[in-house]
């Protein structure tokens, strides 16, 4: 193949990948992803190179060596990334990358790991994607399904789908998949997908378009057909829209709170009724394990996918009852003097820290902040008014949020420190309060991710 030619691109997407011919693989990105997929690649024949701009970890680079795969970091040497068959890039590595461009001009195919690793089984394949949510419902499904299926969970969750397909191969598999991973797929097509809901976030990827990021998420449905199913929710004008104008091939199955639906769920009084094909499902809403009207929807989504597989009744409504919910996810870490301190370190966008605000029922010690993704916080003013009585910035630009909700409250605060956050808030709380870490934006100011900024509240709470 001659990789010069752009017009040959899609081609040698198809080809290389409907085929399985083994190559020469570049990888960018030496994380779970990368390095999940490096494996998978070595053991089906490619020729396998990984390079990461940055340091790669410790114990990754362990893996790598140990299975005698060549790497490099803290660079990417164009001399052998150029002459790739294809590439496959994690998802943090945006398009404006130098090297990118550079891939892209020369017409080599860029994937992502679930478009390479879906190519290597022949499992049924779940895929859940949305702004908020995901992780909840994607936990949630795979708690409900592994009491009678063989499934694993990946994605964004735990080790790599490539990983998982390498070492276990499960048949089925529920994956956790970001628009960003949606981005570089070409055949991928899940038997089963899910849209949790679409709000603005990440539009610093996608040109600060919504119309872009709206896109696209919906291309977890782009290669399926009518044998497959779309479970969606249909209290989402974004989502109800966007398939008014956009038909997609799959059997839809909507959920909403508001609703009648005859074909998928909804919520009558306090029961939600699933119906797939004239076999109902009814079950409690008020007997899961999680709260909150968001969860009820998160519920529907995980109990649809659960029917549609034919999984017992009985064993869908007690797997509500015992799950345990999600890390970092309105996660409760202690009560000290009556205050209650709860860890929503996942809320990277405004519709989750919105959730959270709505969930808690007490005066609120929010402490919020980091990397802005071109947020608007209006939809958070009610609440706020309502119910915050402080406010602690935690970010090294917090000038938004001062301009926004400055004027809102009595007590505002701002700190580079999580143990200083922390110590404020415990200050500030009095008994009754809650101490709320719901950021609504991403992580990456001052610390690795926000499962760091997770961990570092629980700990600072742990030693007040």
């Amino acid at each position: 193949m001659n990789q010069n030619k752009k017009n040959t691109q899609q081609t040698q997407k198809t080809a290389l990948l409907s085929e399985g011919a083994a190559g020469y693989l570049v990888i960018l990105g030496g994380g779970e992803s990368g390095v999940g997929t490096a494996l998978l690649a070595k053991a089906n024949g490619y020729d396998v190179f990984v390079s990461d701009s940055n340091e790669i970890k410790e114990h990754y680079k362990q893996v790598l060596e140990h299975h005698a795969i060549n790497w490099e970091e803290g660079k990417h040497t164009e001399a052998k990334i150029l002459n790739a068959s294809m590439v496959m890039k994690s998802p943090g590595i945006p398009e404006h990358v130098q090297i990118v461009k550079k891939i892209r001009d020369r017409g080599i195919s860029v994937v992502s790991e679930i478009e390479f690793a879906a190519k290597f089984t022949k499992a049924t394949i779940i895929g859940i994607t949305g702004s908020n949510g995901k992780t909840t419902t994607a936990t949630l499904m795979h708690h409900i399904l592994k009491q009678e299926l063989n499934v694993g969970l990946a994605g964004n969750i735990g080790d790599s789908f490539a990983k998982q397909i390498l070492e276990h191969d499960f048949k089925n598999y529920v994956l956790e998949i970001s628009s960003f991973q949606l981005d570089d797929i070409i055949d991928f097509r899940p038997k089963i997908a899910v849209v949790t809901n679409i709000t603005p976030d990440h539009l610093d990827r996608y040109d600060y378009k919504f119309e872009n990021y709206i896109a696209s998420k919906f291309r977890i449905a782009k290669n399926q057909t009518k044998d497959d199913f779309l479970i969606y929710d249909a209290d989402d004008e974004v989502i109800t829209q966007y398939l008014e104008n956009h038909p997609v091939h799959s059997t839809l199955l909507p959920f909403s709170l508001t609703k009648t639906i005859e074909n998928g769920a909804y919520l009558d009084e306090q029961k939600i009724i699933i119906s797939i094909n004239n076999n109902q499902l009814i079950m409690s809403a008020t007997r899961n394990a999680l709260k909150g009207k968001h969860n009820i929807k998160n519920v529907m989504a995980a109990s649809t996918v659960a029917h549609l597989l034919k999984i017992r009744k009985q064993a869908i409504r007690e797997s509500l009852e015992s799950f345990q919910g999600v890390e970092h996810r309105l996660e409760s870490v202690l009560k000290i003097n009556k205050v209650q301190y709860i860890n929503d370190s996942k809320a990277t966008n405004v519709n989750a820290t919105y959730y959270a605000l709505e969930s808690v029922n007490a005066p609120i010690v929010w402490i919020v902040g980091g990397v802005d993704k071109g947020n608007d916080y209006e939809g958070l003013f009610r609440f706020v008014n309502e119910k915050v009585k402080a406010i602690i910035c935690l970010g090294k630009d917090n000038e938004k949020l001062k301009q926004t909700f400055k004027n809102m409250v009595e007590v505002f605060h701002e700190t580079q420190e999580m143990n200083e956050a922390v110590r404020m808030a415990y200050k500030i709380a009095e008994a009754g309060d809650s101490v709320l870490l719901s950021p609504a934006c991403a992580s990456f100011d001052l610390f690795e991710n926000y499962e760091d900024r997770g961990r570092q509240f629980k700990n600072a709470v742990r030693n007040l």
